[in-house]
């Protein structure tokens, strides 16, 4: 089966977050079962030089939008497997940022466009292709348009919905002058009276994707729709959900060279000396106390405000220490920041967005707290249990599907690999981050969750099986 995926952001190549590290991990899975895999990404300014010194430019070409015709290089490398593919446009890319430009809208107008072109300038036409959030969402009416038109017939559409609250919003004045497309596209594409270009995704694909079973669900209610709820429920005949995996030679504290001491779940010994290390790098006291994380986006959907309501009553009743990492909103930016200046030698607030500190931070920390009231597959969660990091998360998306409560079973032994709460209630939280704590001082019962937690597996193996079966029953539609 051939393959291509188009998305706004690739690991290791350039990356923000979830869509990257899925887009970096997937498509090596689905090679190593004899896919013909490709991928393209923007050729931003943060992809770095170890990577440009290994590309080779395919072509140049023009790419027409509307009536703008911009300057396209195509660069290319062999990876894992995996066929890479970089568009390159300075005036698009060159940015310090991925993502957040006045010009968002026609930066990855361009993408999408430039993604059609490419097929045609490699003579490689995939069964399916897969795009990747509303960056990518325009290349699927693209492709719709180019089917009506008698090409790429044997191409179906996958389209996945990572986190449908970013939807791509456009002034409908863009259909013609921007995005050079007419008033059937239109249709497609309008929604509440404006351009929604994650709609066009949905409508013109033939399968869609979420990246969980439960999200793929809740997705389907006004709750958590964002409304575009009415329009998956229309479409939900062609609405899979699909748990993301891990990449777990980049997760994998055995050999993580960022972190101070290297470990593994036959011998989890050397996690007492990160923990040690981690305190010395956020400047906190090397106490015998169980050490909380926070590592996120600081966004309200995080479910941060029950955090900012609970964290004193935890920290105090489990006389814990807080490590934070992430950036975001200022107003929990801020709170952070007061909570460090409040207990300087019980927390430390890194406003920073800094991937290799993350890992030290995992495989550091004892407990993780992750009280979302939204999330459509979570990848802290994963990554933590991987580290031996206990994840205390609430039961949404993602997190329900991964992530069972640890408790003792009846006929003896225990199961579970964290500890999770059902409401977004601060109390809820507190309960579950004490019970996680508690356990913490009991060191035979948390080596035996420690085992459990590092032993489950969050590789691509399934998913990437699951999206084959999906793939072959786009090709079959």
């Amino acid at each position: 089966m051939r393959i291509l995926f188009a998305g706004a952001e690739i690991m290791p190549f350039a990356a923000t977050g979830g869509l990257g590290d899925v887009l970096g991990a997937l498509p090596p899975a689905l090679a190593s079962r004899g896919a013909d895999v490709r991928a393209v990404m923007p050729l931003y300014s943060a992809v770095g030089r170890e990577w440009r010194d290994k590309m080779k430019k395919l072509a140049e070409f023009t790419v027409r939008l509307s009536w703008r015709n911009q300057y396209c290089g195509l660069y290319s490398l062999k990876r894992k497997g995996v066929t890479w593919y970089f568009i390159d446009n300075e005036y698009y890319y060159a940015r310090e940022r991925l993502y957040g430009e006045y010009d968002d809208g026609e930066r990855f107008a361009f993408f999408s466009a430039a993604v059609i072109e490419l097929m045609k300038q490699t003579g490689f036409y995939p069964d399916v292709l897969h795009l990747h959030d509303w960056q990518a969402a325009l290349a699927a009416v693209y492709l719709d348009r180019e089917k009506k038109n008698g090409g790429f017939l044997g191409t179906k559409c996958v389209f996945t919905i990572h986190n449908i609250e970013y939807q791509g919003h456009f002034d409908p004045f863009l259909l013609g002058d921007l995005f050079g497309l007419g008033e059937e596209e239109g249709r497609i594409l309008t929604w509440n009276g404006a351009l929604n270009l994650m709609k066009g995704g949905i409508a013109a694909a033939d399968r869609i994707s979420t990246v969980s079973p439960t999200y793929s669900r809740q997705i389907l209610t006004p709750e958590f729709g964002k409304g575009l709820d009415p329009i998956l429920r229309d479409s939900s005949f062609k609405l899979r959900g699909i748990l993301n995996g891990i990449d777990t030679e980049l997760y994998d504290p055995e050999k993580d060279p960022a972190i101070a001491v290297r470990y593994s779940a036959e011998d989890p010994s050397g996690k007492r000396a990160c923990s040690a290390a981690l305190r010395a790098e956020a400047g906190l006291p090397d106490r015998d106390c169980p050490l909380f994380a926070i590592v996120s986006r600081l966004a309200s959907h995080k479910g941060l405000d029950l955090a900012v309501s609970a964290i004193r009553g935890i920290l105090n009743d489990t006389d814990g220490q807080l490590v934070v990492l992430g950036k975001g909103e200022t107003a929990l930016e801020d709170f952070f920041r007061s909570l460090e200046r409040e207990m300087p030698d019980r927390v430390r607030a890194m406003i920073v967005y800094d991937r290799e500190l993350s890992r030290r931070i995992y495989a550091g920390a004892d407990i993780l707290l992750m009280p979302s009231r939204s999330e459509p597959c979570g990848l802290a969660q994963m990554i933590a249990c991987r580290y031996g990091t206990v994840p205390v998360v609430r039961e949404t998306g993602g997190l329900a599907d991964s992530i069972r409560q640890w408790r003792q079973l009846p006929e003896g032994g225990y199961e579970g690999n964290g500890f999770t709460f059902r409401d977004p209630d601060p109390a809820e939280l507190y309960y579950a981050a004490k019970g996680a704590s508690d356990l913490w001082y009991r060191p035979k019962e948390r080596a035996l969750l420690i085992e459990s937690m590092m032993t489950t597996d969050f590789s691509w193996d399934r998913s990437a099986e699951e999206y084959l079966a999906l793939y072959r029953e786009a090709a079959g539609s």
